[in-house]
């Protein structure tokens, strides 16, 4: 028999439980198709292991550099099966909450995999859900007048390079490690590239990293690039960069990984205990009865307007699926705009790219919002503020002050246009960042809020006055 709903997520990740909720909230009759575990990608093999991990990673490195600090540590052990223990108690913790939201907002929830269907018996229109059941039992109808489709992302890899999951790895397999490895691989100096080799640093491995590009995170301000790419160095792990790595020269041994790169002309190797693939994510968009809809695609990616309507009106797209930066932060918001939309709510239209918040948690961390400095300096005059944290009495204080914080504004209309922390809880601090770009708040404004001292966060007041020429510290 087939159910009535007034709203169907296909995918209960980031962006798909919080839009059930917010649906609940407004009253809708809600249902959830997830194949796997409600929270998606970002709770099982993304954002919160992830940072667990390095969490644990940057414990051990303070321990073993406590001495700075007055207190000596005779020996300190690395217990890799209690870091994966903790690991996992966070999320079985977080997922049981989601399990527990789910029943508090009265959202069904079924487990298998959801396909829409063309218009049939139970639909004139498409979109109809069939939930296919991993043990058998008969397929479930669901019939919505909206349906969100929040089916998310998955690892890419190179054409041609056997994965096994065991010594040549995507970040999900890298993530139920028992051990570190002695040494590592890792090809592609993205986010998640730098992430892992911060983290595996810190744990003792021997790391080397090689992107295709001609700097690591080459998406992010250069300034941002060039001082990771620094630090990394000097805690020993080798980078290598405009390298094309070669899937085909793969080969493997029971002990060993080895594979060669075309750098410059040349052609070098590189062996290691195991290989790390960190080469971008592709949507989840096949096996989802897209066909049976006219939702177009570019690339894969799901084509939607301002709402995250697709060209069907009454299906919605949101997160990983639609492109664009693959945050769980920005499918919770989208999720929550698609669904407020779709209840009739007057709603703005989605922020432009430009209001999001991007983090990179390596140690020290990074965080960014707005344009880089290149990018402003292509559509703008600007003046730039740049303040390092070695000014600031909390970081040293806390045992961390290398870094920085740069703010970039418009020399004519005073409007910021981008802001860049390279140091400790950058990821944290870029919050009051994000505040202010929404509002569109100006370096005076944000040099007039009074910042507490001593704080991390009196490192943006001091950028602010900087890009004014009025820095009080430097």
């Amino acid at each position: 028999m087939a159910k009535n709903y007034d709203l169907v997520l296909l995918g209960g990740g980031t962006g798909g439980y919080v839009a059930a909720i917010r649906a609940s909230q407004l009253g809708l009759k809600t249902a959830i198709v997830e194949k796997d575990a409600l929270g998606g990608t970002c709770l099982h093999k993304g954002c919160i292991p992830t940072k667990a991990l390095l969490r644990s990673a940057e414990v051990y490195d303070e321990i073993k550099k406590s001495s700075s600090f007055g207190i000596d540590v005779s020996e300190v052990a690395l217990r890799f099966e209690k870091i994966q223990e903790r690991k996992q108690a966070i999320v079985e913790k977080l997922h049981h909450g989601i399990q527990q939201l789910m029943k508090k907002g009265k959202i069904d929830v079924y487990n298998g995999l959801g396909r829409m269907l063309g218009p049939s018996i139970f639909s004139p229109l498409p979109g109809a859900i069939s939930v296919e059941f991993a043990d058998g039992r008969e397929n479930e109808i669901l019939i919505s007048k909206n349906v969100i489709l929040a089916t998310g992302s998955r690892p890419r890899s190179l054409k041609g390079l056997d994965l096994d999951g065991k010594q040549v790895m995507t970040s999900d397999e890298a993530l139920q490690m028992q051990e570190c490895p002695a040494s590592i691989l890792i090809v592609g100096g993205g986010v998640i590239g730098v992430e892992w080799a911060s983290m595996l640093a810190d744990f003792g491995a021997q790391v080397t990293i090689v992107e295709y590009s001609n700097r690591i995170i080459p998406t992010e301000d250069k300034t941002l690039s060039i001082t990771l790419a620094r630090s990394l160095k000097k805690r020993g792990i080798k980078i290598v960069t405009s390298a094309k790595v070669l899937a085909e020269s793969l080969k493997k041994t029971d002990e060993e990984v080895t594979i060669s790169a075309e750098i410059g002309g040349q052609l070098e190797t590189f062996t290691a205990e195991k290989m790390l693939v960190s080469v971008g994510r592709i949507p989840n968009t096949e096996d989802i009865g897209l066909a049976n809809t006219s939702i177009e695609t570019d690339h894969g990616y799901i084509k939607t307007n301002a709402f995250g309507q697709t060209k069907e009106s009454h299906i919605y797209a949101i997160g990983d699926v639609i492109g664009g930066l693959q945050l769980a932060h920005v499918a919770s918001h989208e999720g929550i705009k698609a669904v407020e939309h779709l209840a009739g709510l007057p709603v703005e239209p989605l922020h432009s790219e430009l209001v999001v918040p991007r983090c990179i948690y390596t140690h020290p961390e990074i965080a960014s919002i707005g344009l880089t400095e290149a990018q402003a300096k292509e559509q703008h005059v600007v003046k730039v503020g740049k303040v390092p944290f070695g000014a600031i009495g909390k970081a040293l204080v806390y045992g961390d002050s290398e870094g920085f914080a740069k703010i970039v504004a418009d020399k004519t209309t005073n409007d910021l246009l981008g802001i860049h922390i390279y140091g400790p809880h950058a990821t944290d601090l870029i919050g009051e960042a994000a505040v202010a770009k929404l509002l569109d708040a100006t370096p005076w404004e944000l040099s007039e809020a009074i910042h507490p001292h001593p704080t991390l966060s009196e490192v943006i007041g001091e950028a602010a006055l900087a890009a004014d020429g009025r820095a009080i510290h430097i």
